[in-house]
């Protein structure tokens, strides 16, 4: 799978030092389309139409058009089917440390107003509210009428935005998390692994999340769970899958998904050889003893 790294795979042709802040105006027209990303920056992700889903080590989210995301610099993994939706627009936010410090510090008197617990968070989410969505036109605005955006016009649209979430939203946005530590212990090992474990991610992709090659993954997840990734995701899966089966009595077809996997004859299979049954022999047959 390749990696995209951003914002440097969005502007390939651009040379010299990187911008401090950079405004964009995405648009995926056709097709399904999955893969890693490693974000050299902190970003602002606004969803015009659309709806995708990102994949962090500590959580999961699914992206629709009615709120606006706030991430930091990191790996993710991201998906969107356009099989159902005509096209996915959006605009992005790109920003370094630097452009958050000197807003800190240009408005410190209202920061040292906040109350803030001290808990860093890498991921924000806000629902879109009216000044949110006049602030999305006036961007549209701004990207029809003018070539090239200058600087200070992209450093005050950026003030705008984060002067209207510091009066709504103190607390939360004073918890943005700039820099994501790289060498993620055992706890977040656990947090990345069982956030995800009904989501369609792989054992590499897993550890893309946590910033450590395969290898060192999989020697970490033994030393915690004392069983290889790939067979302790898959018991994993199963024994919920079985639950869903007896206790929730779902249909095979709608648990497949449910447990990371992308059809359903590829389930069947791994149950199969889990429990010896198909999902529907298997449900028949302990529905019937448990009445």
């Amino acid at each position: 799978m390749q990696i995209h790294h951003l914002p440097q795979d969005i502007f390939p042709n651009q040379s010299g030092k990187p911008e401090r802040i950079i405004f964009h105006h995405y648009l995926a027209r056709i097709g399904s389309f999955k893969g890693k990303s490693i974000m050299h920056t902190n970003a602002i992700s606004m969803v015009i139409s659309g709806e995708k889903t990102m994949h962090f080590a500590d959580k999961s989210v699914h992206i629709k058009d009615d709120e606006f995301h706030f991430l930091s610099a990191g790996n993710c993994l991201a998906s969107m089917d356009l099989s159902k939706q005509e096209y996915f627009r959006s605009i992005l936010i790109f920003f370094d440390n630097s452009v958050l410090q000197d807003f800190y510090i240009k408005y410190a008197a209202l920061v040292k107003k906040v109350k803030h617990d001290g808990v860093h968070a890498p991921y924000l989410s806000f629902k879109k509210d009216a000044f949110v969505l006049n602030y999305i036109n006036s961007l549209n605005l701004l990207f029809d009428s003018v070539g090239d955006i200058s600087e200070e016009m992209k450093l005050l649209k950026f003030e705008e935005l984060m002067l209207h979430l510091l009066q709504k939203y103190p607390a939360e946005i004073l918890s943005f998390q700039t820099d994501r530590t790289r060498d993620f212990d055992d706890f977040r090992i656990r947090n990345a692994v069982e956030t995800n474990v009904q989501n369609n991610i792989t054992v590499d992709e897993l550890a893309f999340l946590c910033n450590t090659s395969p290898s060192t993954f999989n020697r970490r997840f033994f030393k915690i769970y004392g069983s290889s990734p790939s067979k302790w995701l898959l018991q994993r899966r199963m024994e919920i899958a079985k639950n869903l089966l007896l206790h929730y009595q779902e249909k095979p077809s709608e648990v497949y998904y449910k447990v990371g996997y992308e059809n359903h004859s590829s389930f069947s299979q791994s149950f199969k050889q889990t429990f010896g049954l198909t999902p529907k022999d298997f449900q028949s047959q302990n529905l019937t003893v448990l009445q």
